[in-house]
C-alpha cells in the first residue's frame, strides 16, 4: 500500500509565503529603511472600484507611497486633500464629538436611535461609556478595539468608540482601518459613523461626495463583520450615519446613509483581488520602487506590474498621471472611459478602432466594426453636406 500523503503536501494544496518572508519581500519592494504606507478605507473603496489594477493592489498592499513614486516618476500627482481642509475637518470633528459625544449621540438617536431596536433609551448626556481604545501599534489597538466591543455589548449600555482601530484581510495581507468613530447601542447594534467636512444644505449633500463617503464606511462595515461574528448577541447596521456642516455654519447635521450595497460590490471587488504575495512572486528578481533608484528603473519596475487604467483614477490614485500618459502612448482605449472600452469588444487600441472604422481592417460581421463603420459613413455624409466653412460637431 503506497504511503499516505499528508494534506498539506497534495498537489492541489497551494503554496503560501510565510508571513515573515512575505513581509520581508514587501520591506525589499518598498526600498530600505522606509515605513510602510498603511492602507486606509479610502484607498480600499478606491481599490475595490478598480479590482483588476494589479499595480495598485501590489503597491498599496506593500505600503509603497505611491505619491512620492509619481514624483520620482515625473509625474507629480494632483491628488489629495488641501491641508486648509483637513485642518478644517479636524476642526468640525472635534466639535461634534465635544464633551463625550454628545451632540453625536443626540444626532444618531434622532435619526436612528427608535430604529435600532426596542426597548433602546435615549442617551443621557454625559453618561455615553467612552473607553480609552490605546495601545501599542496597530495590532493592539485592534485587539484592545475588539475587547471594548465584546464589553460594550455585553454591558448593554450606550458606548461610542472614538477612532477605533479594526483589521481586515486584502488580498492576503491585513490592513488596519480607523473610522471616524463606531456607536454600540444597548441593544447589540453596532453603528459606524462618518464625519465629513463637506456641507449638507436643505438637509441635501453633494451626491458624488455622499457616494464616496458610503463606499468608504462599506469598507468599515466589512471589517466591523469580521468582529461581530465572534461576539454573542452583536450585529452591524448596514446603514451609516454620515455627519456634516448644516448648510454655511459649522453646525452638524446628520442623515441615515445606507450601505448594503455598496458593502457587497466592496465585499466581492476585494474577494476578486490576487493575492499580494503571488504578484510579489511574479516581479522580476530586483525589483523594487525605492524611490531613491534612477527614475528609468522606476519606471521599468512600476511597468512590470500590470495596471488597468481609467480616467476614474484621476480622482482616486495617486499615479493616475503616469499611467495615462503610458496608456495614451499606446493608444489603449481604456484612456476613453470603461463605457467605451466595454463597447470596443475586442478592439484594443484607438489605431485598431480607427482602421475598423475607415474600413481597413476587422471583421464586416463582427457588429462593433459595423457599428463604427455606419458612424463613420453618417459622419462622411454630415461633413459632405454641410455648408462651406461649416463647423460639424459630432
Amino acid at each position: 500500500m503506497p504511503p499516505r500523503v499528508p494534506p498539506q503536501a497534495t498537489a492541489l494544496t497551494p503554496t503560501r509565503v510565510p508571513a515573515t518572508a512575505l513581509r520581508q519581500r514587501l520591506a525589499e519592494l518598498r526600498g530600505p529603511s522606509v515605513a510602510p504606507l498603511p492602507l486606509d478605507a479610502r484607498a480600499l473603496a478606491a481599490l475595490a472600484a478598480n479590482p483588476g489594477c494589479k499595480r495598485r493592489a501590489l503597491l498599496d498592499g506593500a505600503g509603497v507611497n505611491k505619491a512620492a513614486l509619481a514624483t520620482a516618476l515625473g509625474s507629480p500627482t494632483g491628488f489629495g486633500q488641501s491641508q486648509f481642509a483637513f485642518m478644517r475637518g479636524n476642526v468640525f470633528e472635534a466639535r461634534v464629538k465635544a464633551d463625550g459625544g454628545t451632540e453625536l449621540m443626540r444626532l444618531l438617536y434622532e435619526r436612528m436611535g427608535a430604529g435600532a431596536g426596542p426597548g433602546c433609551e435615549p442617551p443621557v448626556a454625559g453618561e455615553t461609556h467612552v473607553p480609552d481604545l490605546a495601545a501599542a501599534g496597530p495590532e493592539g489597538r485592534a485587539a484592545r478595539t475588539a475587547l471594548a466591543l465584546r464589553e460594550a455589548t455585553a454591558a448593554g449600555m450606550w458606548t461610542l468608540l472614538d477612532h477605533p482601530m479594526l483589521a481586515l484581510e486584502v488580498a492576503g495581507s491585513p490592513a488596519y482601518l480607523e473610522p471616524d468613530a463606531v456607536v454600540v447601542h444597548p441593544d447589540g447594534h453596532w453603528t459606524v459613523v462618518e464625519i465629513k467636512s463637506f456641507p449638507m444644505i436643505d438637509d441635501s449633500a453633494d451626491a458624488a461626495k455622499v457616494g464616496a463617503a458610503a463606499r468608504q464606511a462599506a469598507v468599515y462595515v466589512l471589517a466591523l463583520e469580521r468582529v461581530a461574528a465572534k461576539v454573542a448577541g452583536a450585529r452591524v447596521g448596514h446603514s451609516v450615519l454620515l455627519v456634516c456642516p448644516k448648510d454655511f455654519s459649522n453646525l452638524p447635521a446628520a442623515s441615515v446613509v445606507d450601505v448594503r450595497k455598496q458593502r457587497s460590490v466592496t465585499r466581492r471587488q476585494l474577494e476578486r483581488l490576487t493575492r499580494i504575495e503571488d504578484l510579489a512572486a511574479a516581479l522580476p528578481e530586483g525589483t523594487t520602487f525605492d524611490v531613491d533608484r534612477p527614475a528609468e528603473e522606476l519606471a521599468a519596475a512600476v511597468e512590470a506590474v500590470e495596471a488597468a487604467y481609467a480616467p476614474e483614477c484621476l480622482a482616486a490614485c495617486e499615479l493616475a498621471f503616469h499611467c495615462r500618459a503610458k496608456a495614451r502612448a499606446a493608444g489603449a482605449v481604456e484612456a476613453l472611459g470603461r463605457s467605451v472600452r466595454g463597447e470596443l469588444g475586442g478592439l484594443t487600441t484607438i489605431g485598431e478602432v480607427l482602421a475598423a472604422a475607415e474600413g481597413t481592417a476587422g471583421d464586416p460581421a463582427d457588429p462593433t466594426v459595423a457599428a463604427l463603420r455606419r458612424a463613420a459613413a453618417l459622419r462622411a455624409e454630415a461633413l459632405a453636406g454641410a455648408p462651406t466653412g461649416a463647423e460639424v460637431r459630432c
